[in-house]
């Protein structure tokens, strides 16, 4: 059995046991959390049921396990023949998500 859903601004798949790494969520580590906005359900027996935009019904049960901050991208600016040029770094934060049940 795995679904479908979304959670800031992207889409994941997940099966229950999944640790799953999404954008940053407000919620203390070791608090279960639910994620209503599902997008598609396939259970045990092939069924599939896919939202209209979401499935009725449709929940992801999930643990949040802890909150970090991902590796450093650089991001640079550059004119060519100006003589100019900018850096800029950039770390995003993140929540790790364990999946422990999936509904609908």
């Amino acid at each position: 059995m795995y679904a479908v859903f979304k959670t800031g601004g992207k889409q994941y798949k997940a099966t229950k046991g999944d640790v799953v790494r999404v954008e940053k969520i407000k919620a203390d580590a070791g608090q279960s959390i639910d994620l209503e906005e599902v997008l598609l359900v396939r259970g045990d027996d092939d069924k599939v049921v896919v939202g209209a935009p979401l499935v009725k019904g449709g929940k992801v049960t999930a643990k949040v396990v802890a909150h970090g901050r991902a590796d450093k991208i650089r991001i640079i600016k550059f004119r060519r023949r100006k003589h100019s040029r900018r850096t800029q770094g950039h770390r995003q934060y993140y929540t790790d998500l364990e999946i422990t049940g999936i509904t609908g």
